[in-house]
């Protein structure tokens, strides 16, 4: 059985964030059909739903974006990392489409611009022990997707492991290749980070959301938790 902890290492830098976490077994990620009319709907709806977070003529300024830019400056990061939240808000700004990717995936990133928090994936039959959020040690293997050579964590990074290495890099930036979600995907564990309470009220809201949708289209029920520094791990 594959635990979840977040280190002590993470909460010293983050005291007051909380984790959600969904657990979903025994699916087929496989689209129902070719440029599936539902996936990309939900898309479209999440680009939509999205441009009410960027009010702000200057990008920097809205408040989602400048609140984790300020949590990425309190660990290391490599240069250029941002949130995985302010890559997709980024392209709205551009007004570049998202053209679907796998269920999972359309789906999870639908839920993360309709309410602006991070969320993020991983296929937990490739996990390697157990799961978790903390401050890199340094040197942690991690191959990123579209990559070909091996990136490793940087000491003190906050990254997701587990014992083969890095899984997800300064945070919620990018993930790894090795654990991503793929057509062939049947158990997923998904993420969603808040560093205060306004976006904790927006995750548990989206967390709901997204355990709706994952339920209406694959036909199973999720398992969802949260965690913070009172309760830092949870079984899948």
């Amino acid at each position: 059985m594959t635990k979840f902890i977040a280190d002590p290492t993470f909460w010293e830098v983050f005291p007051e964030a909380q984790i959600n976490v969904l657990i979903v077994k025994g699916i087929s990620n496989q689209q129902k059909q070719e440029n599936d009319p539902y996936l990309i709907d939900l898309l479209a709806k999440g680009k939509e739903a999205a441009k009410g977070f960027l009010l702000e003529e200057t990008f920097s300024q809205n408040p989602v974006i400048a609140e984790w830019r300020g949590a990425f400056s309190q660990f290391k990061t490599k240069k250029g990392a941002r949130s995985s939240i302010e890559a997709l808000l980024k392209r709205v700004s551009q007004n570049r489409e998202f053209h679907p990717i796998n269920p999972l995936v359309n789906i999870y990133n639908s839920i993360s611009l309709e309410f602006a928090v991070p969320c993020g994936g991983e296929d937990l039959q490739k996990i390697a022990g157990d799961i978790h959020l903390g401050q890199a040690v340094g040197g942690e293997s991690f191959l990123p997707l579209g990559a070909e050579a091996d990136a490793p964590a940087l000491p003190g990074e906050i990254i997701y492991y587990d014992n083969e290495g890095a899984i997800c890099r300064c945070l919620n930036w990018r993930e790894a290749q090795r654990t991503m979600l793929t057509e062939t995907t049947q158990e997923v564990i998904f993420f969603m980070e808040s560093i205060n309470s306004e976006q904790a009220q927006r995750a548990n809201q989206a967390m709901q959301e997204l355990k709706k949708r994952v339920a209406e289209y694959f036909g199973v029920e999720g398992n969802d938790f949260v965690v913070s520094v009172e309760e830092s791990q949870v079984n899948s």
